[in-house]
């Protein structure tokens, strides 16, 4: 089985994901952020108004995610994978991800929650972006399918125990 976890930058994808992926007995938490950070000379970074090469490239980061869940997904772990797909991106990585059964899973805190969020780890996401436009047009584009929670009052393994009630998953 595969968990994708997305949401808004700062919007605990991290933290849930990992908190998750020990909740099973062979299991790995897959960031795709890992492709972006891969590239050394020419990476392209995101933006409100990207370039054709940032679009290419996170394309590119989208297929091999794909691909890596898959190939442990196959060799038997429950993959937890957690990366920004926004918009029409949520349905173009459940393609990718086909044939294989992922369960969408959609962090929604509120601006001020994801404002404080970004204040308080040790990076800084929203480098061309604002959290109020980002997370506006984050809810107008993106489908909604999947399991969406709004874990603006939830502590983190609040939040997986909210996701494992809901989906109906059983640790081992």
């Amino acid at each position: 089985m595969i968990y994708l976890i997305t949401g808004p930058m700062a919007s605990g994808k991290s933290t849930v994901a990992e908190l998750l992926a020990r909740k099973f007995k062979r299991s790995v938490h897959l960031r795709g952020d890992v492709f972006r950070k891969m590239i050394v000379s020419g990476r392209e970074e995101m933006s409100e108004k990207p370039s054709k090469e940032a679009e290419i490239q996170l394309n590119l980061r989208y297929q091999l995610t794909a691909e890596v869940a898959k190939g442990y997904s196959k060799a038997g772990f429950t993959v937890i994978v957690q990366d920004n797909y926004y918009g029409e991106k949520l349905p173009y990585i459940l393609e990718l991800m086909a044939p294989e059964k992922v369960e969408p899973i959609v962090l929604t805190p509120s601006a001020d929650v994801i404002r404080e969020r970004e204040h308080n780890r040790g990076k800084s996401g929203y480098i061309g972006f604002n959290v109020e436009s980002l997370r506006k047009e984050f809810f107008k584009t993106t489908p909604h399918i999947g399991l969406w929670i709004d874990n603006s009052i939830e502590q983190p393994h609040e939040t997986v125990e909210h996701i494992m009630i809901k989906l109906g998953i059983v640790s081992n």
